[in-house]
């Protein structure tokens, strides 16, 4: 039986949410299927970065597989942690997991757009004397400070040193944290800049709900920047015809409101005339306009 929450927004700042009745699904967990809280869960919290984790066994066997259930935590210690989770279908566990339990090591690499196929194919439950980078055709390099091999198709690679393992349940669907201190990253020549990543070079892949992906690059980036040591105007320091406008966006709002002041002429390149003689809904929309345009003093400047 579903169950619904139903909000009324009185006063909203924009259209960029609908001025009406929102009714909300009430999801609670202990009341649906495992695999159904599953799906909710992975396509809420989204997109997930992958972790592509090569390990070996007690026998020497290489193991390959992704986990999105994965991010850092840590810079000092340098710490990265993933979730390898009990099977929902017939509570086992993943050959990774034993792997990280024996040896108490990885390589955590990364995903490029360029073998996210192959990535998708290492997530086969092949049989554990299987080595996924000669199902895959990925390429096991030697890694300098672990045992476990690094992917040399990955651009980054983080050796690891697992430091716990944190079992979160019984059942199918539990996971397990492991955590790992990272001791080396590999990185290719290729995707920096100077001594920065260059996010479009490295072309990554995140995970969403059921097989949807994003790809981070190309148009998808965007660079957002915020002071924040200095103290901005905040949506409570704008004028209400800006906060309660009907033509710009929450986004549009609050790229204004991240200014720490109202800016004077001096500051900006277009002059009052512009825009003294035009209507209010056209001020709203020139200003939506320059700050498309990365404008934004300019756009606060003609609706102060």
């Amino acid at each position: 039986m579903l169950s619904y929450t139903v909000c009324f927004y009185e006063n909203i700042v924009s259209l960029s949410f609908p001025k009406q009745v929102f009714m909300k699904r009430k999801i609670i967990p202990g009341q649906i299927r495992t695999k159904d809280l599953h799906q909710y869960i992975i396509g809420s919290v989204a997109p997930r970065p992958i972790a592509f984790v090569s390990t070996l066994d007690e026998e020497g066997v290489e193991n390959l597989a992704p986990y999105s259930f994965f991010n850092a935590f840590s810079s000092n210690p340098p710490i990265v942690v993933f979730s390898s989770n009990r099977r929902v279908s017939d509570n086992t566990t993943k050959d990774t997991l034993h792997n990280v339990r024996v040896n108490k090591e990885c390589v955590v690499n990364v995903v490029p757009y360029s073998m996210v196929r192959q990535m998708s194919l290492a997530s086969v439950e092949f049989p554990s004397a299987v080595s996924e980078f000669v199902k895959t055709g990925l390429t096991p390099e030697p890694s300098e400070t672990v045992s476990a091999p690094r992917v040399l198709e990955s651009p980054v690679n983080l050796e690891c040193k697992v430091k716990e393992i944190i079992e979160l349940g019984e059942h199918g669907g539990a996971g397990h944290l492991i955590i790992c201190e990272v001791t080396m990253i590999a990185v290719s020549e290729f995707v920096l800049n100077g001594d920065r990543l260059d996010p479009h070079k490295l072309d990554l892949m995140g995970r969403m709900g059921r097989n949807y992906y994003v790809r981070a690059s190309g148009a998808a980036l965007m660079e957002i920047h915020q002071a924040v040591t200095e103290i901005p105007l905040g949506f409570d320091g704008l004028p209400k015809s800006i906060t309660e406008s009907n033509i710009l966006t929450g986004n549009e709002i609050a790229a204004m409101a991240s200014l720490t002041k109202v800016p004077d002429i001096e500051e900006i390149t277009l002059t009052a005339e512009e825009a003294k003689n035009i209507s209010v809904s056209e001020k709203h929309r020139l200003a939506s306009t320059l700050i498309k345009e990365g404008r934004v003093k300019e756009a606060l400047y003609i609706l102060k």
